[in-house]
């Protein structure tokens, strides 16, 4: 196999040497000694746009980066002006090597604190403008203030792999399976490669050629429909098997990425019960999910997934009433869909009240933030911190950017102001034994089958008793069915089976957010109840008919 030629290359560093001062020096909280670097990458010609796909060869340009590390902490950040590298580092800890590390120029995830932070991680998912080769060093010397020159050669830790793609769209490819993060460790020097996001690798759009960037990992076997997707979610494809992958590995064979499929067209979506529900005065309509979202922590390899029958819900059953990460849950905080906007986020295994900055006016915690203030809704800018849009559901089509959680206004429509010609919009009820809420399609037919005090707020669950086989009658014509799964308080999981709790995706202020909820005496539309959203809530997406 044919090695990438990849940044290795002699680094020449010149330093000019400023002390830092007490209550003079902003830099690093004024510790340790401020070092003006400037490196000398030998061998680029100040271009970085593209990897060279024949030689391998990556070359630099103005604004990259090199993040410094010195005594196992993050020190500092050198950036291409066009010719060298420069930058400022404080803290470097004498008579250790320093540690070089280019990481594609994607942004780390971590905010860092020169000689406070001792790792980041950054995702490489995105490949769609330029390849983000990850690479490091030690300098061939160990770091002294004195000391004017340096030497190191940048090692690449990554391969240059070929795809063939051959598609129907005009959209960017996906495919998924793939390691595409990676966290360095400054204590020890390591990279650690895995999956975020069904491991997903975005390429240009368009028929033909296409190169990435693939951190090391095992063999994958040939993919599945859905193993490659259109961005805009149109098509879906196959992505053939993948060898081994290596550091430094070059392979030019391609491997075969067939996009073609379109996604049921006119037909209801994979993961949805056959049911249109109007959401608005407009007229649009959504399919409801087939059960209610859950996210497999358990798996070596986390994802997301519709319960498999409608009255499913965990409880306390798998652990989630704990803070353990690796069990699998159904009950979330606001917004917790894993998406990284740059500044604070929330992941699904987040089980407690977040004060992570600004406490004395932030304290609700959970859902995106600008850094400033927390957004209203997880719409428009951030619409990624919706489950169902960030995240591929796997049986629900797997793919990002097709699911979403309704807002208030459209949970309120569905309950109470939509005209059917039945004009029965909901019931309470005890299905298989779950108690909960039905909820009934736009063409509902009431001769399907006889439900007791229909559109009745304080109507108590057994008002409906139905069996799991004359449950399948209803679904068949459409019904949708909200187990009452309870809250989650932390990792305390309470009224599992006597209340139910679904969130919408917009909220009244920064600290809370509206969510249905109900019990066997009383039923709140979305905009009656508004909890604080660091409670444990469950979610319940929708696919929009097209």
């Amino acid at each position: 196999m044919k090695k990438i030629s990849v940044i290795v290359m002699a680094l020449i560093m010149v330093l000019a040497i400023s002390q830092c001062k007490k209550n003079e020096q902003n830099t690093a909280d004024n510790q340790g000694d401020a070092v003006t670097i400037t490196l000398d990458v030998k061998g680029g010609n100040g271009s970085r746009v593209i990897v060279n796909s024949n030689t391998g060869t990556v070359d630099f340009e103005s604004n990259d980066q090199i993040i410094v590390a010195s005594g196992g902490k993050y020190v500092g950040t050198l950036t291409h002006n066009g010719s060298l590298f420069t930058g400022t580092v404080c803290n470097a800890m004498e008579g250790y090597p320093l540690q070089f590390y280019f990481l594609g120029n994607v942004t780390p995830a971590e905010t860092l604190t020169s000689g406070v932070t001792e790792s980041c991680s950054v995702v490489i998912s995105d490949q769609t403008e330029h390849l983000p080769v990850i690479s490091t060093a030690s300098s061939n010397e160990n770091y002294a203030t004195n000391r004017t020159d340096y030497t190191a050669h940048l090692l690449n830790k990554c391969a240059l792999v070929k795809f063939n793609v051959t598609t129907s769209s005009e959209a960017t490819i996906c495919v998924v399976g793939f390691n595409n993060k990676v966290t360095v460790n400054f204590m020890d020097n390591t990279l650690t490669n895995n999956q975020e996001t069904n491991g997903v690798i975005t390429l240009p759009a368009g028929n033909g050629e296409r190169w990435a960037i693939l951190l090391p990992q095992e063999a994958l076997e040939a993919g599945g429909q859905g193993s490659a997707y259109s961005q805009d979610g149109v098509y879906l494809g196959t992505c053939g098997a993948v060898p081994t992958i290596t550091e430094n590995g070059f392979l030019i064979s391609g491997i075969q990425v067939v996009v073609t499929t379109e996604v049921n067209p006119g037909e209801v979506p994979v993961g949805a019960i056959n049911g249109k529900f109007t959401i608005n005065a407009n007229g649009d309509q959504v399919y409801f999910s087939q059960g209610n979202l859950q996210y497999i922590g358990s798996a070596t390899t986390p994802y997301w997934k519709f319960a498999e029958n409608q009255w499913d819900y965990y409880g306390s059953t798998t652990g989630q009433n704990s803070s353990n990460q690796n069990v699998d849950r159904d009950l979330f905080g606001w917004g917790t869909s894993g998406w990284n906007n740059g500044n604070l986020y929330y992941q699904p295994y987040d089980t407690d009240r977040i004060t992570d900055w600004n406490a004395a006016d932030y304290g609700y915690g959970y859902g995106p933030t600008d850094g400033t203030s927390y957004s209203y809704n997880l719409t428009d800018d951030y619409a990624n911190a919706d489950w169902g849009v960030h995240n591929a559901i796997s049986n629900g089509g797997n793919i990002p950017n097709q699911w979403r959680t309704l807002i208030g206004d459209e949970w309120l429509y569905v309950f109470f102001y939509r005209s059917t010609p039945s004009e029965i919009l909901y019931a309470k009820a005890v299905v298989n034994n779950t108690n909960g809420v039905i909820l009934l399609p736009d063409d509902w037919n009431a001769a399907v089958y006889t439900l007791n005090y229909p559109n009745r707020t304080d109507a108590p669950y057994t008002t409906n008793e139905i069996s799991a086989s004359d449950w399948a009658t209803l679904e068949n014509a459409g019904a949708i069915f909200l187990p009452a799964a309870g809250d989650r308080f932390g990792t305390s999981v309470s009224y599992a089976g006597s209340e139910g709790g679904y969130w919408s995706s917009s909220s009244p202020n920064s600290g809370r957010a509206y969510s249905v909820y109900f019990s066997s005496t009383f039923f709140y539309p979305a905009y009656s109840v508004s909890p604080d959203r660091y409670y444990g809530r469950s979610v319940r997406l929708v696919h929009d008919v097209n």
